[in-house]
């Protein structure tokens, strides 16, 4: 695994947020600052879970999605929000967890 980014719940807009329409969620990009942060305000429409709206994320790469979920507490079942990513959350501890794999690698 390696680290990606933190997701911060946000109730203010931010900088730089970009809209989400499938998840109605604002979201700034983790690359835009030196801590890999991403800003996240959730809209009144948005069908994730309440603890991912509610509780900040961490976010991991992973090599293999579904051997990375297998046995985990499944929130949100794996996904493609964007052409060459799989993405899926998982409950580790009563905490949000992230896991990304890139299927196009370059």
């Amino acid at each position: 695994m390696k680290y990606h980014h933190l997701g911060i719940p946000s109730q203010s807009p931010n900088d730089g947020e970009m809209y989400l329409p499938q998840y109605d969620v604002h979201c700034t990009d983790h690359e835009s600052n030196q801590f890999g942060i991403q800003w996240m305000r959730y809209g009144a429409k948005c069908p994730l879970p309440k603890l991912v709206q509610e509780v900040a994320h961490v976010a991991f790469e992973v090599e293999n999605l579904d051997e990375a979920i297998r046995g985990k507490e499944v929130i949100i079942k794996p996904n493609s929000p964007s052409e060459g990513v799989r993405v899926a959350f998982i409950k580790e501890n009563g905490a949000p967890v992230e896991l990304l794999e890139f299927t196009d690698k370059k």
